[in-house]
């Protein structure tokens, strides 16, 4: 791997990152946040460069099918930019909360009278935000090692699909000690349903519900994948989504908001910087691959910042081309339709070019009472059906996001196809934004930025 020396980029970065630290013990939280975040950057691409040929002696390396040649490129390599953003979340600490601990004290280091400040707490110290902060680093490093040991041992995907909701574990009991709230509100539209009622209490259901979360995201970004850059773009652009969202309340929402949206600004900036160093290795043509431990870290931070910061809701909606993709998989997954053990796009070393990866239904024939399905998303342009004279089924296209824009799109260039589909989620991410801050006022009469008389 080229590029093994520290330049004075590098360098210049990390100078930059230790005067925005220096400027944020007297201003904000969010400037020490990206002073970490540059550190981050620095340190994860210094790291990466040294580490990919280690990776590879000890047996963590995979083929890249999509290449002439297929060249061998060191796997699991996320697990670096993941180790790195906990080193970064602990160092955080200190100046997180400097203000609490030293310059909004009372003189003589008097920590227990309350202060008026502007940040997350009125009180001299803000124990419960202490506490969601350390359960959220506790479930990240949790999510890393299940990470690491699927990456090492290769897990079965009934065995590891449920294991994220383990590392929620923490992250669940401080919701329940600190915050407990488990009501959510009803539409205007619906009241009459619920008998006047604004709020209803889902009880232990809103705990399942986090729980499913905590599942869905990270295992959702692990079956969107399989393009150079696709798994760390559309963390990428996820976690620019979610930060936009943030902006919004810290600039225009009311007091309330502003807490909970300023702590997940303070997990999402530095993860943006750890995942734009492994983006510059892994994009197209990848030098590294990123591997399951990426995906579920990647995945377990945006479930923190949405069950913590309160806005869970809005997180998922950013997930919608995840969630379509879930269930546009679905007939695979659960084995109606054959699902081969990887159904990345096919590549043609004539041209260079990604085109549909196919199921062969001859040899392995759907069940019977999902035939029609299959002629049905044929007609609907949703899948690509290949049959003979007959009617006879032959083959159809994997159904994965992946493969359905080659159907829509044609054959295009692995990066062409990486780009587009990080457009599309950029894309739908702020209209879902518009509809949460927009609709969501009309359908509800009030939004946390604005009000609807």
């Amino acid at each position: 791997m080229a590029g093994t020396g520290v330049g004075i980029g590098q360098v210049s970065l990390v100078a930059l990152a230790i005067a925005l630290i220096h400027c944020s013990r007297d201003h904000s939280v969010v400037v020490s946040a990206l002073g970490f975040s540059v550190i981050g950057f620095a340190v994860t691409d210094a790291l990466i460069s040294r580490c990919g040929p280690s990776f590879i002696k000890i047996g963590l390396f995979g083929k890249d099918m999509s290449k002439i040649g297929k060249p061998v490129l060191p796997e699991a390599i996320g697990a670096v930019s993941a180790m790195v953003y906990i080193m970064i979340m602990f160092f955080y600490i200190p100046f997180i909360f400097y203000r609490y601990m030293v310059l909004d004290t009372v003189g003589g280091g008097d920590r227990n009278t309350s202060v008026e400040m502007n940040g997350w707490s009125k009180s001299s110290f803000p124990h419960n935000k202490l506490s969601e902060y350390l359960s959220s680093v506790l479930c990240l490093e949790s999510t890393i090692v299940l990470g690491i040991f699927d990456d090492l041992f290769d897990l079965r995907w009934r065995h590891k699909f449920p294991l994220p909701a383990i590392a929620a574990i923490p992250l669940l009991l401080v919701y329940y000690v600190d915050f407990g709230v488990t009501y959510v509100l009803v539409p205007n539209f619906a009241k009459d349903l619920f008998q006047g009622k604004t709020l209803v209490d889902l009880g232990v259901g809103y705990y399942g519900y986090m729980a499913a979360m905590a599942i869905f995201c990270p295992n959702s970004i692990n079956i969107l994948a399989g393009v150079n850059g696709l798994e760390v773009g559309q963390s990428i652009v996820l976690a620019s989504l979610s930060l936009i969202n943030d902006l919004l309340y810290l600039t225009m929402g009311n007091e309330s908001s502003r807490d909970s949206h300023l702590f997940s600004a303070v997990l999402i900036i530095p993860f943006l910087g750890v995942s734009s160093a492994l983006y510059k290795w892994n994009r197209w043509p990848a030098k590294v691959f990123v591997g399951d431990t990426y995906c579920y870290f990647a995945g377990m931070v945006f479930a923190v910042v949405g069950i913590l910061g309160h806005f869970s809701k809005t997180m998922l909606m950013l997930f919608i081309p995840q969630i379509l993709n879930f269930i546009y998989s679905c007939p695979q997954l659960f084995n109606i339709v054959t699902c081969p053990r990887h159904r990345l796009p096919k590549f043609n070393e004539k041209d260079g070019l990604l085109y549909t990866s196919r199921v062969n239904l001859k040899e392995n024939p759907p069940k019977r009472v999902f035939v029609p399905v299959l002629r049905i998303l044929h007609f609907c342009k949703l899948i690509d059906l290949e049959t003979d004279q007959d009617g006879t089924l032959v083959s159809c296209s994997n159904m994965t996001l992946i493969n359905l824009v080659l159907v829509w799109f044609g054959p295009m260039r692995e990066d062409k196809l990486c780009q587009l589909i990080l457009k599309l989620q950029f894309a739908i991410g702020l209209l879902s934004l518009f509809g949460r801050h927009a609709v969501g006022a009309i359908l509800f009469g009030h939004d946390n930025l604005w009000t609807i008389s």
